[in-house]
């Protein structure tokens, strides 16, 4: 099998970073159309039919404390609204209140915290609800400087490609040869996301330099919930890339009669040898995808597109 199409036609993604001087009331209403992720993109493939917008933004944040208000201020203006809709239980409840207010407590303590509180939800931006086809799932964002912008195992550049990251690419390029990284020796995914792979870390932040300093504060129920909604509202199915026995207890549950778990060694040098390489979860992936989808619901994997058109 080749790759579908080669990734430099695809149509540049509208840019997935909230502006610096947002304000909660400018992203009321409903998201704005984005190119990159509309059902007449043919990388893209077919979308379930979106439900009608029954979510009222505006109304919600009117009904919050003042607390909440200010502690979900991040939430209320990166969070997608097709996301929104969906987690705002989640977010008002009583363990995500007490993950922001530690995440708070991290900052007026003069923290380092990964990645910017710009990135933090830019998963949802690039794969909105309604596009999501395959999942990744991360552990841990990287925690050292110009690495971690929200998308598991995705560095923006001039940020080279991690060691694990590079294994993945050795493993696209085993099975399917025309394979071809991001320019430079890059790491950036957001053409994956932008076709409807959500990429996904347990975690969603770390204080710098400190792996897992943000294990256990409140993301993992989150991040839980998250798989769970995809498994709930994707019905036409999903495929779930679980490398790693942290990701793989991520999926315990999911009805394998709806989607497709594909479990293997994490890409990590110190476990990619043991089986990643030849794993075949890219072609299996499209195989599956195409049997639900058709034709165009097969991921295209290249990733050879300029970062200006890639949608940084």
């Amino acid at each position: 099998m080749s790759l579908k199409r080669k990734a430099a036609d695809i149509v540049a993604a509208e840019a997935k970073k909230p502006k610096a001087n947002s304000s909660i009331t400018s992203f009321f209403g409903p998201p704005k159309t984005n190119s990159s992720t509309s059902s007449t993109n043919p990388s893209k493939g077919p979308t379930e039919p979106a439900p009608a917008l029954k979510f009222d933004k505006e109304k919600w944040v009117a009904g919050l404390t003042d607390e909440q208000r200010a502690l979900l201020k991040l939430e209320i203006e990166t969070l997608h609204e097709s996301w929104l809709a969906v987690l705002k239980d989640e977010i008002t409840s009583k363990s995500f209140i007490e993950l922001k207010k530690f995440l708070k407590s991290e900052a007026e303590a003069g923290k380092k915290i990964f990645p910017p509180s710009e990135d933090v939800y830019s998963w949802s931006r690039h794969t909105p609800l309604s596009t999501v086809k395959a999942v990744i799932l991360g552990q841990d964002p990287y925690h050292n400087l110009n690495q971690a912008h929200g998308l598991c195992f995705s560095v923006r550049p001039p940020t080279p490609a991690p060691p694990s990251l590079q294994n993945i690419y050795k493993a696209l390029k085993k099975e399917y040869p025309t394979f071809e990284p991001p320019p430079n020796k890059g790491g950036l995914l957001t053409p994956w996301a932008d076709r409807g792979v959500l990429l996904l870390n347990t975690c969603l932040t770390v204080r710098a330099h400190e792996a897992n300093s943000h294990a256990g504060k409140g993301w993992e129920k989150f991040t839980q919930k998250v798989i769970d909604l995809v498994c709930q509202k994707r019905t036409h199915g999903v495929v779930f890339l679980a490398w790693g026995s942290p990701a793989q207890k991520r999926c315990v549950g999911i009805n394998g009669s709806k989607h497709y778990v594909l479990k293997s060694v994490h890409p990590s040098p110190l476990s990619a040898h043991k089986g990643f390489f030849d794993c075949g979860h890219f072609t299996k992936a499209n195989e599956w995808l195409k049997e639900r989808y058709g034709d165009d619901g097969v991921i295209d994997w290249n990733l050879n597109v300029a970062p200006e058109d890639a949608g940084v």
